[in-house]
């Protein structure tokens, strides 16, 4: 659907521009919650769901997706998996470094890969496995050096890694088994891993407790708040625009775009500090998530040419 206030020709740089934007802002926006005002983590992640969801609403009545019916159960699992990605992720980025809470994330490639060998079936060419060597080595490196290195900062990490890949696996094989988009499914999922992750506030940050909502919600940390949920689901309906108007080869350069610009930003506003090691990891990680991208679009326009082809001759 275009948007009425924009060119056609403007639709694509002004999307393109807002998902960059916004991805990076939200880094930013929650890590200064938690830095400056110890906001708490699965409060913030539970708001950000209802504001996703609301807004959503809003796109279904402007007519930008049309809502399906979903069994409820059917998607309480990957609902589940979408809180533990969400909170682990948002706890990894409260106790590490910007540039390694995104190093780490990274390692949700080689992970993936690793599920869909073992649990899946999924075969994976040499070349796009041998990438997975540089991204692995340079988040080790990363780690290994990290003068602000904590324990708890890892294990949150490695269990995000872990959970994310899980939901990203599981979004694809829904999408396919309940015939939904990711929007139709994210419709669902919001209000579901909100009121589960209501439970979890009430009884691990319980808003009237002396370090919970109501004793820190001043004027200027509600519309920061407001500010990162806004931009939150900023992020969510860009992605879905721009998915539809490009192809995987801009989508992803502009992953790798966020990508330095948010390690940038973690040295620039968090004054994180990085050794020459740590960027020899950094640029490892990156290197490989570059060349592993590389592979993967090739292999998907062989497999798109082939398949073409085939219907050509038929």
């Amino acid at each position: 659907m275009e948007c009425p206030l924009l060119g056609r020709e403007l639709v694509l740089p002004v999307c393109l521009l807002v998902n960059l934007m916004s991805s990076i802002c939200i880094v930013v926006l929650n890590k200064w919650l938690y830095t400056y005002h110890h906001f708490p983590n699965i409060t913030l992640t539970a708001l950000h769901f209802v504001m996703t969801w609301l807004g959503l609403v809003g796109c279904a009545a402007a007519g930008l997706f049309k809502p399906t019916k979903l069994r409820i159960m059917s998607v309480v699992p990957l609902a589940m998996s979408f809180c533990g990605f969400v909170v682990f992720t948002n706890l990894s980025l409260e106790s590490n470094t910007v540039g390694t809470y995104q190093l780490m994330k990274a390692m949700t490639t080689p992970c993936i890969v690793v599920i869909h060998t073992y649990f899946y079936n999924k075969r994976y060419s040499v070349p796009v496995l041998l990438t997975l060597i540089p991204i692995t080595l340079g988040v080790v490196c990363n780690s290994y050096y990290d003068v602000r290195f904590n324990v708890w900062g890892t294990a949150y990490a490695t269990i995000g890694v872990l959970v994310t890949s899980v939901y990203q696996v599981w979004v694809g094989t829904k999408q396919t088994e309940l015939e939904a988009s990711s929007m139709q499914l994210l419709f669902y999922q919001a209000p579901i891993s909100a009121c589960m992750l209501s439970v979890v506030v009430f009884l691990q940050e319980p808003p009237w407790s002396s370090t919970g909502l109501f004793s820190i919600l001043t004027l200027r940390v509600s519309a920061l708040v407001l500010l990162s949920g806004v931009v939150a689901f900023s992020v969510n309906l860009s992605i879905f625009w721009i998915i539809g108007k490009t192809s995987p080869v801009t989508y992803n350069m502009v992953g790798h775009t966020k990508f330095c610009i948010t390690v940038l930003s973690g040295t620039l506003i968090f004054h994180d500090p990085i050794s020459l090691n740590q960027a020899v990891g950094m640029f490892l990680t990156f290197s490989g998530v570059l060349t592993y991208t590389h592979f993967k679009i090739g292999e998907q326009s062989s497999k798109n040419s082939g398949t073409q082809h085939m219907k050509t001759s038929a």
